[in-house]
């Protein structure tokens, strides 16, 4: 994680806010702050770190480092709490270890199920919420965060293209997750965070049929109204 503030708190934007909101959030807070506006060392300081939250947020890849970075440090708290639970009092006085996926002392979650939210242009026919059941089973304790691996464990080896660094699928390349889990991949295609690797994306939905070229969309939408 970078040294210093969150960068989202400083914009007071959601983790997973779109690029677009973050930017909007950027804009009210540089017009609010911005020297010719707000007079005072304070609002000097204010600034800066407004720009310098920006700055991350607004890079794909360093904010992809970040929201890694804050993963790891989530679960190393729920790794400590949960070591110091089992040196305390006993078992029926211990409180309860923190959820996966949440910090101690936050608040418990609505009830709906976590994961990402569809979001973008539909991408194909087969579309899907990217929800799929690979790369699952969270457990802290396995999840050998300290190499900085993800949900899904350790890659499985013949790599192929760009590694992540970042989400469930942590130290794969995107050559090997579309073997196991093509689902992830066009939810990728979907996201922010996944236009750096855009490009690579597109080749492996063509390849496997998720995505038909312009030509074939164009036939296809042609036989459709062909007289017969």
């Amino acid at each position: 994680m970078t040294d210093g503030p969150d960068p989202y708190k400083v914009l007071q934007v959601d983790s997973e806010a779109e690029d677009e909101v973050i930017q909007a959030a950027y804009r009210r807070l540089a017009q609010k702050y911005h020297p010719d506006v707000a007079a005072g060392a304070e609002a000097a300081a204010r600034m800066a770190g407004i720009n310098a939250a920006w700055e991350v947020l607004r890079d794909p890849t360093r904010r992809a480092a970040l929201d890694l970075a804050r993963r790891l440090a989530v679960r190393n708290a729920e790794r400590a709490a949960a070591a110091a639970a089992a040196s305390g009092p006993a078992a029926a006085d211990r409180p309860s270890p923190p959820a996966p996926g949440h910090a101690p002392g936050s608040r418990p979650s609505s009830g709906q199920p976590a994961g990402p939210s569809p979001r973008g242009e539909t991408v194909s026919t087969d579309w899907t919420s990217g929800r799929s059941s690979q790369g699952g089973g969270y457990d802290p304790s396995q999840m050998g965060a300290p190499d900085g691996l993800g949900a899904a464990g350790p890659p499985p080896g013949d790599p192929s293209g760009t590694v992540l660094n970042f989400g469930r699928y942590a130290g794969w390349s995107l050559g090997e997750i579309a073997r196991r889990d093509l689902n992830y991949i066009e939810w990728l295609d979907r996201m922010p965070i996944g236009r750096t690797y855009r490009d690579e994306l597109d080749a492996i939905l063509r390849r496997t049929g998720r995505r038909q070229s312009a030509s074939a969309e164009a036939q296809e939408r042609r036989g459709l109204f062909r007289r017969r």
